[in-house]
């Protein structure tokens, strides 16, 4: 008998009994491959013996945290590891995932217990061999090269780890399917008995996720709504810098993020990552300004650059790194219809330095100032700090947390803030030069003079 076939989308899991070009669901091209079908249940089963109670009458549960001896990603998940949780870490080739949950786990062996790492994508010696380059060589930190999910959990609850990784969620598969790993329903299906496992034998795990072209997590996007965590390695590989982010925590903030540094031993932890992004700043030149981005709890210090240029072009260029390119094209129409000046015949530019994304509004006054201090040839004054939003009236709008930026831009030796007239009426006056600015031209005369 032939065994019946169906074509699953790869990015959403939507299925077709024929082929299609385009997924009707999500819309993506060239997604949908065959796979065989699920067969059906004979019978549903039977029912859980849980009943409703009032909140107040739950049981609470203390939360209690394992350090994994690495103080960024104990940041970023919240204070600690939590047993039972399942956490999914993606980012692209080569940028460090490995690297970290190897180091993670040979931290959490030497503290006591066994921990298991299952390499799904390199054999036990070339695992061993990572090691070794990395320092990692503890006797409570078990390697398992497999790709069988049934042997991956049999050898878990066997062994009842403090720490369960599986590198990666996309080379495991189970024999209750038919369709290749990496497959939707092999992904889902896997998941879903790893979380079962996680749960019921209360051991963290670490799910290592692949990613597309466009930088999101490879398989079913079901497979971030199963996970507790879901955390996403950034940074350029030509910069050894790397910043871990979480986009969610059910056990902590998604606002905090980790610093790291790629090192010959392997990642190292960056204890002030503002000096550090400052480290090769140039002096005196047109269109450099450093501002503040807040992180989480963590006050950032970034420098903007700018380079404006006469357009050889029909339509000019507006190019960005690290930063929103429409946002760019917002605040360029601003300081042509409010400031006066005319940039429709010019290239712009705009670099975030050191491989940083900045994604909040607080940046807007630091980007306008680059972006007219490279059109006009002004320096601004090195030790002069810009943070501010910026309305579409022109207006500067208040920025929330401004004593935590001020403090941090204070400690690495800044003299002159331009802020917000909203946040000066706020703050207690100290050792920096204070300037509240209420519109972008009255920001310009104070840092372009």
């Amino acid at each position: 008998m032939k065994q019946k076939t169906v074509f699953a989308c790869q990015k959403c899991g939507c299925q077709s009994p024929k082929w299609l070009g385009k997924c009707p669901d999500c819309g993506a091209w060239n997604s949908m491959a065959e796979e065989a079908a699920a067969k059906p249940a004979h019978s549903l089963p039977a029912g859980g013996t849980s009943r409703p109670v009032p909140i107040c009458d739950v049981p609470s549960q203390s939360e209690t945290r394992i350090s994994c001896g690495i103080v960024e990603l104990d940041r970023v998940l919240g204070g600690g590891i939590v047993p039972g949780s399942l956490v999914l870490i993606g980012g692209d080739p080569g940028i460090g995932k490995s690297t970290l949950l190897l180091q993670a786990m040979n931290n959490l062996a030497a503290g006591g217990g066994q921990v298991l790492y299952v390499s799904g994508e390199e054999s036990a010696s070339q695992t061993r061999l990572r090691g070794e380059r990395l320092g990692v060589s503890h006797q409570g930190l078990l390697v398992l090269a497999e790709n069988s999910l049934e042997a991956i959990i049999a050898h878990a609850a066997a062994l009842k780890p403090q720490a369960l990784v599986i590198d990666s969620i996309q080379t495991v598969w189970t024999s209750s399917l038919e369709s290749a790993p990496g497959s939707v329903s092999q992904v889902r299906e896997s998941a879903g008995k790893l979380m079962l496992l996680a749960k019921g034998h209360n051991i963290p795990a670490f799910l290592v996720g692949h990613v597309t072209k466009d930088g999101a997590i490879a398989g079913p996007r079901v497979l971030e709504h199963m996970v507790d965590t879901v955390l996403y390695f950034e940074g350029d590989g030509s910069h050894p810098f790397r910043i871990l982010r979480a986009v969610k925590n059910r056990f902590g903030s998604t606002n905090e993020i980790g610093v790291f540094e790629m090192k010959q031993e392997g990642l190292c932890c960056v204890d002030n990552p503002s000096e550090l992004f400052l480290a090769e700043r140039p002096l005196g030149v047109a269109g450099s300004v450093v501002t503040t981005s807040l992180e989480g709890s963590r006050p950032l210090l970034v420098e903007l650059q700018a380079l404006v240029s006469q357009s050889s072009y029909g339509v000019p260029r507006r190019t960005t790194i690290g930063v929103d390119h429409n946002r760019l094209a917002l605040l360029v129409a601003v300081l042509e219809k409010k400031v006066g000046l005319h940039l429709a015949g010019q290239d712009i530019f705009l670099n975030a330095a050191g491989g940083v994304r900045l994604n909040e509004p607080a940046a807007d006054l630091a980007m306008i100032m680059a972006v007219a201090s490279s059109h006009l040839d002004k320096v601004i004054a090195p030790q002069t700090v810009v943070l501010g939003e910026v309305g579409l009236a022109g207006e500067v709008r208040a920025v929330t947390q401004p004593e935590q930026r001020i403090a941090e831009a204070e400690k690495l030796g800044f003299r002159t803030a331009i802020l917000p007239a909203g946040n000066l009426k706020r703050l207690k006056k100290g050792k920096m030069k204070l300037v509240g600015v209420s519109s972008v031209e009255e920001a310009m005369n104070h840092v372009l003079e």
